[in-house]
This record gives structure tokens, sequence and C-alpha cells, in this order.
């Protein structure tokens, strides 16, 4: 089943919410052109400076295009084949920008949903979070909680899914504590699936410098290591997105 979602919507988000980034480098660009005019021997390295600030910002946003209007993201096939229909609770967690819960709950109607945000104004400072949430309203069944401390019952849920949210927690010893958390309320057999852009080739010839935001994957895999989690399987949507398939380290098929 195929999700739905508005034509170009995934781009025109990038736009809207991180519009002062190209706001920026278009200023940037002007600023180059006037100044050689007062200092013609600068124009032609004005002019391939100012060509190769517009291609990376086209560059990234014809890749986000690509990953979030195009691709298979959304259609959240690496879930697929672990839902087989039956009755399952779900935990869905963002972090100030929720896509996907209305998505599951279209795609999974046999499923109990629950809706965690652990975004805190405090640590999630970025101004493209703030916009998000003033464009998108948290969904109405959204339970605002803290990485610290998710209050669910241990081994009460069958799935737990994080897409492009769990990055946003940038200390390293909270989001071991984070993933901790999810290894004590997943069922024995559950599983978590976290997506990422990661720290890596792709994503920086995609984001140039915006793809330092990411985590590496090795820092991944250190985090679910140290929150007694393994990875059981790894897919990639695109070259530039990372799906984690992981189940307690315990836990034997």
């Amino acid at each position: 089943m195929a999700i739905s979602r508005k034509p170009f919507q995934g781009v025109f988000n990038i736009i809207k919410f991180n519009w002062h980034f190209y706001l920026l480098s278009f200023a940037l660009i002007v600023l180059m052109l006037f100044a050689s005019f007062f200092i013609p021997v600068f124009y032609p390295y004005v002019i391939t400076a100012s060509v190769i600030i517009a291609l990376l910002s086209i560059i990234s946003l014809l890749v986000s295009f690509y990953v979030y209007d195009v691709s298979s993201l959304y259609q959240l096939k690496w879930f697929n084949k672990f839902n087989e229909g039956k009755p399952v609770t779900i935990l869905n967690i963002n972090a100030g920008f929720d896509e996907t819960s209305e998505l599951l709950q279209v795609k999974f109607k046999k499923a109990a949903l629950v809706i965690f945000d652990f975004y805190d104004a405090e640590k999630h400072t970025e101004i493209s979070i703030k916009r998000a949430r003033k464009a998108y309203p948290p969904h109405p069944y959204s339970i605002t909680v803290n990485t610290n401390n998710l209050p669910l019952e241990n081994n009460s849920i069958d799935f737990a899914i994080a897409i492009l949210s769990a990055h946003e927690i940038r200390d390293e010893r909270e989001r071991i504590t984070f993933f901790e958390g999810l290894n004590r309320i997943i069922k024995p057999e559950g599983y978590i699936f976290i997506t990422e852009h990661l720290r890596d080739l792709s994503n920086l010839l995609a984001y140039n410098i915006g793809f330092l935001h990411f985590h590496s994957r090795a820092t991944w895999i250190r985090t679910f290591t140290k929150a007694g989690l393994k990875i059981v399987e790894e897919e990639k949507t695109t070259p530039f997105i990372t799906t984690f398939i992981l189940q307690r380290h315990d836990h034997t098929h």
C-alpha cells in the first residue's frame, strides 16, 4: 500500500524550515558580485565562487527532493516484513516534527499507536525545528517525554520507530540512556527501527557541512552496543538514508 503525500512536500519543507541558509547564500553571492565591480581583478574568482555556492544549494535541494519526495522512504517498506497485520503496539518517536504518525495510523489500522515527542525547547534550539513545529503542530495524541524517562511499562511495546529524530539527541550519554529506555520497554521479541542520515561521504556530497549534524555509523553502533542492543538488519532506502533494525542483545531467534 503506497502512502500519499503532497507533490514536492519534502523539498518545500526543507526550504520552509531552512530558508535562512538559502537567503544567506544568495546574499553572499550578491555581495561578492557587487564588490567585484570595484575590484575587477577578483571578478573571475567571484564568478567561480558564486557558481560553487549556487551549485551546492541546488544539489542539496535535488537530493532532498529525491529522498523525501521520490524515494520509498515514507512507504516504510523496511517495516512491512516485520509487521504481519496482527494487533500490535507501535511506539513512534519524534523530536518536535511528526510526519509519520498519521501515515502509521493509515498503514497499520489494527495497531495501537503510542506517540512520544521528546522535543525540549531548551535543548533543541535549532530554528528549523521551531519553524517545523509551528507549521505542523503535534499530533493530538502525542505525549511529551524526556529522553531519560520513557513512561511505559517494561516489555510493553512490539515495535519502536524513530524516523529522522534520534540524531537530535546530541549528548552521547543521554543518547545511550534513551536507547536503554527503549531496550527496557520493548518486548523480548520486539524490534526497534532507527532511520537516519549518516555522517558519511554520500551525505557530505549532498549537504556539504550540513552533514556534521548527523551521527556517523560508528557512533550509532557504539550507542546501540552500550544500550544492550544489536543490529539484526541494516537497510538503505537511498544512498543517503539508513535504517538500523535492532533487537535486544540477549534475544535469540
